[in-house]
């Protein structure tokens, strides 16, 4: 099985949760260079709006870096 972190190679979010009595990690890295991780619930779902927000997708549609 491959790793599903992504890299500098594959950018991408990764946010993983494996029970709900766990926290949530995880970890991003943006095909501009910025990258990022977090682990606990409010962490990685700011990790998750501010990757929406700002890289990902954002550069391709005229978001704001």
């Amino acid at each position: 099985m491959t790793t599903l972190s992504p890299s500098g190679d594959r950018p991408g979010l990764h946010v993983s949760k494996p029970s709900p009595s766990t926290p949530a990690t995880a970890s991003a890295v943006c095909h501009c260079g910025a990258s990022a991780t977090a682990e606990g619930d409010a962490q990685v779902g700011a990790l998750v709006a501010g990757w929406n927000a700002n890289h990902g997708s954002a550069h391709n549609s005229g978001g704001t870096r």
